[in-house]
């Protein structure tokens, strides 16, 4: 079976700083991967790229979505590669907190609508029925992430875990493949952490999601992950499964560093 995902090669120059040194990762559908490594070894690059908000030096991203032919996305804007089925949260919050919890979330849903302006400005009963549906289809993410009770709530007045929440659910809401969650735990407490976590493996059981997180939680990684990539300064140095990564001496060495093989 072909990976839905197949990063070969992938290769982000900055100058004379290499943030990605000749990546290869492939993610299989059903899968919940992660990618982990110190701070700035690169992780949140290897999103931009995949995502198109940085164009790689070099290296192929390619996807196979279920039942579809593989493609490229190489050279495509970030909205198309969203169209395409790969939607993501970011390190920082990014909320529209200007608007309601609903309005976040149906953004997300302005990629799968099919009126243009023109249906905006003249408000056919078809656009109506669409922006109705839009309404409905927002209304039940809501109810699945388990935030339905802040509906109408101000999203800036969200405690933040249910921020962290509502992100993920207007990302569920451009209808994904895959999902790419960075640092989804990042700040929160230990009940938020276990509520994600029960999140993210119920989105994979029932949604048909993929998963691929950077995180820094390492239990919330050890207990979540079926595959586990790890970066180092720009280059892969290993890839296997929670008990491989753990008693793995070069991941070991990333993290703790030189003095970890004299302990």
């Amino acid at each position: 079976m072909e990976p839905i995902l197949n990063v070969k090669n992938l290769t982000m120059k900055f100058g004379g700083l290499t943030a990605l040194d000749s990546i290869d990762i492939s993610i299989k559908q059903g899968e919940i991967a992660a990618l982990i490594g110190p701070n700035g070894a690169g992780k949140t690059t290897f999103f931009n790229c995949i995502t198109s908000i940085y164009e790689p030096t070099e290296g192929n991203i390619q996807i196979t979505p279920p039942g579809q032919p593989t493609e490229s996305l190489n050279g495509l804007k970030p909205n198309i590669v969203t169209e395409k089925g790969l939607a993501r949260t970011f390190q920082n919050i990014r909320l529209f907190h200007g608007m309601t919890v609903l309005e976040n979330v149906m953004i997300g849903r302005h990629c799968r609508l099919n009126s243009g302006i023109l249906g905006a400005m003249l408000q056919p009963k078809s656009q109506q029925r669409e922006e109705q549906k839009a309404v409905d289809d927002s209304y039940k993410i809501l109810e699945k992430i388990g935030l339905d009770q802040y509906v109408n709530e101000m999203a800036i007045n969200l405690p933040y875990g249910a921020q962290r929440r509502l992100e993920i659910a207007r990302a569920l809401a451009t209808d994904p493949f895959l999902l790419l969650l960075d640092e989804p735990a990042a700040g929160m407490n230990p009940q938020e952490t276990k509520e994600l976590d029960d999140l993210i493996i119920w989105l994979r059981d029932n949604e048909n999601v993929s998963i691929l997180l950077i995180e820094h939680d390492m239990k919330l990684v050890m207990s979540l992950s079926d595959n586990i990539h790890v970066v180092d300064y720009g280059k892969k140095i290993a890839e296997g499964t929670a008990d491989e990564i753990k008693n793995n001496p070069l991941v070991i060495k990333a993290y703790l560093g030189d003095d970890a093989e004299d302990a």
